[in-house]
């Protein structure tokens, strides 16, 4: 039965001489060798570490939190908030806790720096699959947990933390947590009661109301009677490292196809990523072996599209995207498992036929038909890896061309910075967020590309600086856009977190109002008095 308590644990001291303390790991303090940590994915300004330690255990991680007195824990530093970026904090690299532990027919637990790829690929050997990976398959998994990650299959499978089920998490203390999904909820009165080994932390649940949407990456979870495992998901490393991870894994393998669509008119576009929503989730309901079952919907907008064709990307990759294009969708849909490439290719051939077989795929060409599209779709289907990967690598190529572009703009002028957002509303809002980006954009006489997880409602506005004014004019209009986006009923930050990024964390302050997150730094204060953890992720210190 769920309690609201528990008790931490001390991490096993095999490492140290008996009858000694358990020895300090090294840490590194080589100027050459810290270079290459001073900056996360943001590629955010001002980086600096005074050394680097990457345990190999538990207790290793347990004793560097006892004597350290300021450390970040790091993963693949594929952070696009700054925050993996250290202000001279001794880092704590997750690299060496790299060990697949233990599985199951639905779970399988790792330590904290197995990477999705690795993960993926052990998986692979076995039939089974992780569904809701981020798009960067190099990160962490405990950075994936640490950040509540999601992707584009968030639609079907939910965000990271619909998947953990359990922890083992190291406090500041060096007292360590093992938390299961479903053993310690919040007490009726909004608190989690943390026995420590110097202390018993009455750890309050923040009292606001998150948004009510697919994603979320704001600060701490809080819901009333929430689980214990939801407060460290998504808390940025700021209560504590995590060393293992327990996920739920799907016991085989979903067979894929991956279509590109092109179309001229964004309400058509639109208009067909609902009708497929409409028709996944009726399959999922009815079980219909024959309705499409659709996981995810990306989609790139007309700037775009522009830029994939300026640098060479589509003729590179044997795409056509034709010129008055204004937006393109990347379809994933899942078809049954006995589909082979051939009977692929015949059930597309057939799709037009009266006497077509009634199939997923089948269903899928007659809806691209019936939106006028079918005869510009590209399709990978199962079983062309080279197909999936060129038209995936469209997608990649698009934030690589912003930022190449954000790089040319920062060699004429040091002060401009990537100047981008993470936003999500509810499906039907859409619609009228593009045309809210488009307002102000325009109003403001910026150059910006727009892409995003559309199945979800999240949608990334890009800002590609001329010029510092057109940064500065860009950081004005994202906060535009998140009060937009909370008066929409959305969440300003959706899947990519806080950070250090200072337009974040302002827009968590807008999100949740500045009582909201003194509530934040109440749950901190409990379980990290001292703010020897990631100092400044998430909030500026007390």
């Amino acid at each position: 039965m769920p309690v609201h308590s528990l008790r931490a644990r001390q991490a096993p001291a095999a490492a140290a001489v008996e009858g000694e303390p358990p020895r300090a790991p090294r840490i590194g303090r080589d100027p050459d060798v810290l270079a290459a940590f001073v900056e996360d994915a943001a590629h955010f300004p001002g980086g600096f570490a005074s050394g680097i330690c990457t345990p190999a255990s538990e207790s290793e991680v347990a004793v560097l939190l006892r004597t350290a007195s300021s450390v970040l824990p790091i993963g693949a530093q594929s952070s696009l908030t700054g925050g993996a970026t250290p202000r001279g904090e001794v880092l704590l690299s997750t690299a060496r806790l790299n060990r697949i532990l233990a599985s199951g027919d639905d779970w399988v637990r790792v330590q904290a720096g197995v990477t999705l790829v690795e993960l993926d690929l052990a998986l692979t050997r076995i039939g089974k699959h992780y569904p809701p990976a981020p798009t960067f398959t190099g990160a962490f998994a405990g950075g994936v947990a640490a950040t509540n990650a999601a992707g584009a299959a968030t639609f079907k499978y939910g965000t990271t933390r619909d998947w953990v089920r359990a922890l083992t998490v190291v406090l500041a203390n060096g007292d360590v947590l093992d938390i299961e999904r479903g053993r310690t909820t919040a007490d009726r009165d909004g608190y989690f009661e943390i026995v420590l080994s110097d202390r018993t932390a009455r750890v309050p649940v923040p009292r606001y109301r998150m948004p009510d949407v697919p994603k979320t990456s704001a600060g701490y979870f809080a819901a009333p009677g929430m689980d214990l495992i939801d407060l460290f998901i998504g808390s940025e490393g700021t209560l504590g490292a995590i060393t293992e991870v327990t996920l739920r894994i799907l016991p085989s393998r979903p067979t894929m196809c991956l279509a590109f669509v092109p179309f001229d008119d964004r309400d058509a576009a639109l208009a067909f990523v609902t009708r497929l929503r409409d028709a996944a989730r009726e399959t999922w309901r009815s079980g219909d072996p024959c309705g499409m079952d659709v996981s995810a919907i990306e989609h790139m907008d007309a700037r775009c599209l522009a830029l994939l064709r300026e640098d060479g990307v589509d003729t590179a990759q044997g795409v056509v995207i034709p010129e008055g294009a204004a937006m393109a969708l990347l379809i994933t849909l899942e078809l049954p498992r006995e589909v082979t490439a051939a009977r692929a290719f015949d059930e597309i051939g057939r799709a037009r036929e009266a006497d077509a077989p009634d199939t997923p795929l089948v269903r899928f060409c007659r809806a691209l038909d019936e939106a006028g599209v079918l005869d510009r779709v590209d399709i990978a289907i199962p079983g062309d890896v080279a197909r999936e990967r060129q038209l995936l690598a469209l997608r990649e190529a698009v934030p690589a061309g912003v930022n190449a572009r954000v790089g040319r703009a920062k060699q004429r002028d040091s002060r401009i910075a990537k100047t981008a957002a993470d936003m999500i509303v509810p499906f039907d809002r859409v619609g009228e967020l593009l045309r809210i980006y488009d307002g102000e954009f325009h109003a403001r006489g910026l150059d910006a590309a727009v892409w995003g997880h559309i199945s979800d409602g999240n949608l990334h506005p890009n800002v590609i600086p001329r010029s510092f004014d057109d940064m500065e004019s860009g950081k004005a209009a994202i906060r535009a856009f998140g009060r937009e986006v909370i008066r929409l009923g959305g969440s300003p930050l959706a899947e990519h977190g806080v950070g250090r990024n200072p337009v974040k964390q302002q827009l968590l302050i807008d999100l949740y109002g500045v009582e909201g997150v003194e509530e934040m730094r109440a749950v901190k204060r409990c379980l990290d008095p001292d703010w020897k953890l990631a100092p400044g992720v998430l909030f500026s210190i007390d």
